[in-house]
């Protein structure tokens, strides 16, 4: 794993041209020197700097090292972060986490679109996705609920994972997670009081300041009723659709926590990636653990999910300079296909609730069609039993103490009638 990261950082200062990172060292420069870091741009890209205050205190370092360096220290750390995202899941899937399978795992995860052009950006995604999951899997830790805080301080997104961290009963975890988030509003306030001030007042409302919403990139319920209603939907029409649609998908991520963590924290992102104004492309890398889980349950599934993020059909129509407006309606299927791809995932997780299955297990044995385990475990039951003749010459030839001691290792003389009383 030292040699992926450390690829990752020799690739990151050779390559140059980091969209965003020019963005963040921008932004660390005037917070340093006291200069706005709202309402300018970084004189590279042209580009605003669009995240919390509390984000620019974060780029402060990245702002004061040679940007080939700032680029190294990136794109080494978002593939150690990559690595410990696969780690945790794995280790909850009770999963060998050893060198060699993250590493294989992460060589494909590179292969889709969201995780390669969150390091040719230079995002942070796999960032603040390693901290969320870190929390979420394991929320009965003394300090759960800080690093989902402090990753909303840095984008507001992770807040949806308080949401489930309620609906989950974990409420100390919850309220340690907006009290981190508190303190980084706080710390943004402390630091650059005018400018955060303009962001939290005026900048947080602008729907312009992230970019065009219609983008191919835009792979949001927002972005696709923006490409279809040729144009921005109102709040209203945004909150009617994405709110409802995000409470559902996270009610159903509880259910499944409980019975599997990995699949509920990855169907919570999803809500959170579906119900955001703007999720462009590269936010999508929570594709590597939802790719994880589903391999978990049909290799086949994991392999389409992953050639979607591996074409990235969105942009094969026209898009960019407003021709997604222009689009016909198959453009519209292949070109939201990341959010498709989303929305079928939750259907079946909703459809394959624990409440249906728990229903499913608890049948009849006389409405439940034999199976192999069942009936092997039956002939074992008729093997060990012993047979009336051997238990009359136990009882004939033993005192009772000693029958009281075999008649406990005596199987009992009910079969167990399915293969979840074998388990137990």
């Amino acid at each position: 794993m030292l040699v992926l990261v450390g690829a990752a950082a020799v690739w990151g200062a050779t390559r140059g041209g980091l969209t965003d990172l020019f963005v963040y060292q921008h932004a660390g420069r005037s917070v340093l020197d006291g200069l706005p870091v709202y309402g300018t741009r970084d004189p590279v890209m042209d580009l605003p700097f669009t995240y919390p205050p509390f984000a620019a205190v974060l780029m402060v370092p990245l702002g004061v090292l040679p940007t080939w360096c700032a680029a190294a220290l990136l794109t080494g750390a978002s593939a150690a972060a990559l690595a410990g995202a696969v780690v945790a899941v794995r280790r909850v899937q009770g999963r060998s986490a050893g060198a060699w399978p993250v590493v294989v795992v992460c060589l494909v995860a590179i292969a889709m679109e969201p995780v390669w052009q969150n390091a040719a950006f230079g995002q942070l995604n796999l960032l603040l996705m390693a901290a969320v999951l870190v929390d979420v899997l394991r929320p009965e830790r003394r300090w759960s609920g800080v690093l989902v805080g402090l990753a909303a301080g840095v984008k507001l997104t992770p807040l949806v994972f308080v949401v489930l961290l309620v609906l989950l009963g974990r409420r100390a975890a919850a309220a340690r997670a907006v009290a981190a988030f508190a303190v980084t509003v706080a710390a943004g306030l402390l630091v650059m009081p005018g400018p955060a001030a303009t962001y939290w007042t005026h900048g947080l409302l602008d729907p312009e300041r992230v970019g065009p919403p219609a983008l191919a990139h835009n792979q949001s319920v927002d972005g696709a009723l923006t490409r279809l209603l040729d144009g921005p939907p109102s709040t209203v029409v945004w909150l009617a659709v994405a709110g409802p649609l995000a409470l559902v998908v996270l009610g159903v991520a509880a259910r499944w926590w409980r019975r599997d963590r990995a699949l509920g924290a990855c169907l919570a992102a999803l809500a959170m990636l579906l119900a955001s104004p703007v999720s462009w492309s590269h936010h999508w890398v929570w594709a590597v653990p939802v790719a994880l889980v589903l391999r978990e349950r049909s290799r086949w599934a994991a392999a389409a999910w992953v050639t979607v993020f591996v074409a990235r059909p969105m942009l094969w129509p026209g898009w960019g300079e407003g021709r997604e407006y222009d689009w016909r309606w198959h453009d519209h299927v292949v070109g939201n296909a990341y959010v498709i791809a989303a929305l079928v995932v939750c259907a079946w997780a909703a459809y394959s609730s624990p409440v249906r299955l728990k229903a499913r297990s608890r049948r009849p044995l006389s409405q439940v069609p034999p199976t192999t385990t069942t009936a092997a475990a039956a002939t074992a039951y008729d093997s060990e039993r012993p047979s009336t003749s051997d238990r009359s010459a136990i009882s004939s030839t033993s005192s009772p103490d000693q029958r009281v001691t075999l008649s406990q290792r005596t199987p009992s003389s009910r079969p167990p009638s399915s293969p979840s009383q074998i388990s137990r």
